[in-house]
């Protein structure tokens, strides 16, 4: 199979549906000869921040020397962006290969499009020869592919309300699932959390005597005027006058999570300077949150595709005071679109709402509903495109168009972005 074909088979898996479990993939991976065990592993879940969280620790690593290996989800633009070494996409001829050499493997086994990824990821990884290996998890924790693998480190990023149907109608069911990635005598990691969320984790830490460090007890940052921040631990680990080189009030947090992982590395044996977190946290790339499009400071792509997120989007965007905003918003149909819409409408001039394409979309027409009722003019466009073209041209100088409601979302726009930026 070529790369196109390697698509449709890897697509085409997706009839099986997302199905929760480790059996699939240990038996892939024991097939494909345990690449898992070539490598370290630093594991990530959560429900927000979990990519810029892992994009923050790729470039720490990196900027100190280590080859690197990232596995998250979804893509952007090509499939090629979920597997990532020294954070560069492998190639389409490799998703090729790897998709060619993997498929008899599991041939009677009803393999998931994630436990199938997951895998060749993995043997990415030990193919490469990365030293260490960034996985976030795809949904949940507990059964999540990613699990299959025993890390070195488990992070947790912020949990809230996401993924209902799978993980349990409540905060602390969730917590549960995502906690399901502490292991026995594993170090974790925790981000600041609602008070029922970290007693679940503690539990779950205490159970596997797993040693546990948490944001606002174990570490914190102080963020200056300057819009620098300050890290301090309690084991008198202290850095000053960071930058980070993702924009918004919330990455100190995330940079804060890679930095205690960066240190807790560190005291297992890797050779990670104070001067190589600087330098990975100022040069992190993270497209698609927070991504000013070009140089005027015109198009904001933002990723946000529930509450939590587009509360932090809506915080950032009030720091900006545009004259106008004009949304670009599509919305996956098993999201609470009424949460999303409720933060942001009210900063909100006018109001485009697209179906992300790839996926199964709330109605444009439904969107619009909503927005009118909350007296923003609003309109349903047939495509991506159209949207975008519709709200450029409404756009006065110094206006904002965001897009925002979906990665899927964000994902198309830049596509038809990059093809303009070619042409030009």
């Amino acid at each position: 199979m070529d790369f196109r074909e390697s698509l449709e088979f890897l697509y085409g898996l997706q009839r099986f549906g997302i199905k929760l479990g480790l059996e699939n993939t240990r038996t892939l991976l024991e097939r494909a000869g345990t690449p898992q065990q070539h490598f370290q592993c630093v594991h990530v879940a959560g429900t927000n921040g979990k990519g810029s969280t892992a994009a923050f620790l790729s470039a720490i690593l990196l900027a100190a020397g280590y080859r690197v290996g990232l596995y998250t989800s979804p893509h952007l633009q090509s499939f090629c962006e979920r597997i990532r070494i020294n954070g560069t996409a492998i190639s389409e001829a490799e998703i090729a290969i790897l998709t060619n050499r993997l498929r008899p493997l599991g041939a009677e086994i009803p393999v998931t499009f994630f436990e199938f990824t997951t895998v060749m990821a993995l043997c990415a990884f030990a193919e490469h020869n990365v030293d260490i290996a960034i996985l976030e998890t795809g949904l949940g924790g507990r059964l999540d592919a990613t699990n299959a693998v025993t890390a070195s480190l488990s992070l947790i990023t912020p949990i809230s309300l996401d993924h209902q149907e799978h993980l349990g109608q409540t905060l602390t069911a969730i917590a549960g699932e995502k906690a399901g990635i502490i292991k026995e005598g594993i170090p974790v990691i925790c981000s600041a959390q609602e008070e029922e969320v970290i007693a679940v984790i503690r539990q779950q830490a205490a159970i596997c005597r797993a040693p546990l460090l948490c944001a606002g007890r174990d570490f914190s940052v102080t963020v200056n005027d300057a819009g620098s921040f300050d890290y301090q631990d309690h084991a008198e680990h202290r850095l000053q006058a960071l930058v980070s080189g993702l924009p918004g009030d919330h990455q100190p947090h995330n940079a804060a999570l890679a930095i205690t992982a960066a240190f807790r590395l560190r005291q297992q044996g890797l050779n990670i300077s104070d001067a190589a977190i600087r330098q990975g946290l100022t040069g992190v790339y993270w497209p698609g949150r927070l991504e000013w499009w070009g140089g005027k400071r015109q198009i904001l792509l933002d990723g946000a595709h529930n509450a939590a997120g587009a509360a932090v989007l809506a915080a950032y965007l009030k720091n900006l005071n545009a004259p106008a905003l004009h949304w670009l918003v599509g919305v996956k149909h098993d999201k609470n679109f009424h949460e999303i819409l409720t933060a942001i409408l009210p900063l909100t001039t006018r109001f485009y709402a697209v179906a992300p394409p790839e996926v199964k979309a709330t109605e444009p027409e439904t969107l619009v509903t909503v927005a009118r009722r909350a007296n923003v003019p609003a309109q349903a466009f047939a495509s991506v495109a159209e949207g975008l073209q519709a709200a450029r041209s409404a756009c006065k100088q110094h206006d904002i168009i965001l897009v925002a409601g979906s990665l899927f979302l964000v994902g198309a726009a830049r596509e038809i972005l990059c093809k303009e930026e070619e042409r030009s």
